[in-house]
Parts: C-alpha cells; structure tokens; sequence
C-alpha cells in the first residue's frame, strides 16, 4: 500500500464512466450476474507481456501477474523490484507465472513504460478517494480487466511490495480462489458494521473470507464480475464514517472480501501463499515476502519494533529516493527471512539497470 496520488485531470468522459460503472454495479448486487461494460477509455502502454508463458505443466493454470501502482517515486522502485523477481522466477520448473502488466493508475505514462509492460489507467476523479489512494485499485481492475486482452483464464492480483522467493504454482482449484488470509481481518467480529453492506439474506458474516484482494489468484471471469462490486462497496465504505473509522488502511481489503461474499465467491485459505517479516521468519514454506512492516533490530540481532533500530529495512525510509545498491546485511541473530530479503532487495538492484536514474 503505497504511493502519492497524482489524479490529474479529470475528464468529463470519466465522470460518465463512473457514474455507468454504479449503474452496472447496482445491476451487479441485486442479481449476482453479468458485467457492466461501457464506452471507449483512454489506455496507454503495452499492457501484457505476451513473451512469458510459464514453465507449468497444464497450460490451462497459467496466471496473469497482474499489479497496481502509482507513479510515485516510492512505488516505482518496489514495482522494479517485484518484476525483476517476477523474470526470475516466471519460468523455472514449477511456475504457473504467464504474462504480466503493471496496471498504473496514476492516468499518464511514466517513466517506467519501457522496462516493464504497463497499461494506463485513470484514476478516480479529483477528490473521490479523499487522500486514499489504494481506493484507487478497485477502480483500476474494473478497467482493465473490461479492456486488456488477458490470454490466460487465471489472475493473481498483486502489489509493488511483493517478492517472488521461488516459482509460484497456480493454487487456485477451478472455481475456488487462493487467497492469503490476513489476520487482522475479522468479519465475525464486525458483523455490525459489515451487516451495511452485506444484507442477512446473503447468509452468515462467515461467509466473508478474512482476506484482501492481494494475494489472490482468481478465474478471470470471476474477476470481470467481482471487481464492479468491489469498486462500489469501497466507495460506499469510504463515504460512511463509522466504517472508515473502524476500517481505516485495511478498508478495501474488507471491500473485497464482501464483494466476494456477494457474488458467492469463497477462497481457498493459503497461509504459504506469502510471509511478512519480522513476524514469519523463515521463507522455506512460501512463496511470497511482503515487506509492508519495518525490520528493527539492535546489532545483537534483537528486535525492536516500535523503535527505531541500530539496523533496519524499512521500505518508509526510501520515500523520495529508492534504496541504495548494497543495503548492509542484518547483524547476526536476525531472522533468515529478513536476511533473504535484503539479499533478494540487494540482486534486483545490482541487476536492474540504471537503479538509481531519476524515472
């Protein structure tokens, strides 16, 4: 989750296309089908990678890498990253990885067009997300997924802070999505506040999977008829002060995990799907890292979360610059996981051409 908004200018053809997209969204809720489809919208860039294939066995399970960013400095160098380890690892034995876009929704090229393929969306109008910004992501899947020619019938969704350890397979199961399940999201204990969006005649707040929408690899067509909703509940959530009080940064994740639960949609809980350290400390029994928290520690290898330590990698301290090449590794004592991942930071950026070029 990161990233400054830049909106932009907001054009009048946009303003009509929200207001088409609420429409089919309303059509959406009342009858769990279809798809809402509008007119022409203005896309940039080369969309998907049509080079990448995958190494898996069953061309069938192949999926989509398919990740949302801004054009700020600070999602910039973690989108290079991430596609750099996505390269790495797309067509080793065991990955169903296919093509890859970065879906940007800042609303004009920027400066990474040519390093990695990239379709542009638009962001919501000036003022909607009211300063949050991955408000915006909903928004950008609806249109892409309306739009691109997408070949491969599977999507994982992900997001700039995310580093293949090794080759991802296709853990979704036909029609049952894979998801990582996220602790902090609780459903059952915010029935309440879920029962706004989420009527009892759809059935118990159970059926909300304690998930976002990233990790999740997901049929396509499923996609095309959850991401209308997921755009309209996020709003809707956004607009009603209790829940944007009770929610705050993990708003669109439940938005998701409700728009799932409307379209009865349940995923398939992955807790290998990814880590996130300094919490998980070993990446053996993954595929993902996440590096969403800081990682603190003293020179005797101890944490100190909450304070800043005598080493850290925290992705924060690299707002208006990316890292530097060569990041010191941890002291002894620290966790192989936050270990592997300053590793893993250190290859991308020796590799990546021009890493510290202004973009």
């Amino acid at each position: 989750m990161s990233g400054r908004k830049n909106a932009g200018k907001v054009s009048p053809w946009l303003l009509v296309l929200i207001s088409l997209g609420c429409f089919f969204v309303t059509y959406n809720l009342l009858t769990m089908h279809g798809r809402g489809r509008d007119g022409p919208r203005k896309f940039l860039g080369g969309g998907e990678d049509r080079d990448s294939t995958g190494s898996g066995s069953d061309p069938a399970k192949r999926f989509h890498v398919a990740l949302t960013a801004t054009d700020a400095l600070y999602s910039q160098w973690q989108s290079r990253i991430m596609h750099y380890w996505y390269k790495e690892m797309r067509d080793r034995p065991g990955s169903d990885m296919g093509g890859f876009t970065r879906i940007l929704h800042s609303g004009k090229p920027d400066g990474l067009m040519d390093e990695m393929p990239t379709m542009v969306v638009d962001p919501l109008p000036e003022g909607k997300d009211k300063g949050y910004i991955v408000l915006n992501r909903p928004w950008a899947f609806v249109q892409w997924v309306q739009r691109a020619k997408i070949e491969e019938e599977y999507i994982l969704m992900a997001e700039p802070d995310h580093v293949f350890v090794k080759p991802l397979p296709n853990l979704a199961h036909g029609d049952e999505p894979a998801a990582f399940p996220f602790f902090y999201i609780k459903p059952t204990e915010n029935e309440k506040i879920l029962r706004k969006f989420f009527p009892e005649e759809k059935g118990p707040v159970s059926n909300i999977d304690p998930i976002g929408n990233s990790p999740v690899i997901i049929k396509k067509a499923q996609l095309e008829k959850i991401a209308p909703t997921w755009m309209n509940v996020s709003l809707k959530m956004k607009e009603d002060q209790e829940t944007d009080k009770a929610f705050g940064w993990v708003l669109e994740m439940y938005a998701y995990a409700v728009a799932s639960a409307l379209h009865g949609v349940r995923h398939s809980l992955r807790k290998d799907f990814m880590i996130q350290p300094p919490w998980d400390l070993k990446t053996d029994n993954t595929f993902i890292i996440h590096y969403t928290y800081g990682c603190d520690y003293s020179m005797k290898g101890q944490l100190t979360y909450g304070k800043i330590g005598e080493w850290r990698f925290d992705k924060r301290s690299y707002l208006q610059s990316p890292p530097p090449r060569n990041l010191s590794l941890p002291p002894p004592g620290v966790p192989e996981s936050v270990v592997t991942l300053v590793k893993m930071v250190n290859e991308a950026t020796a590799n990546i051409p021009g890493w510290e070029d202004e973009r």
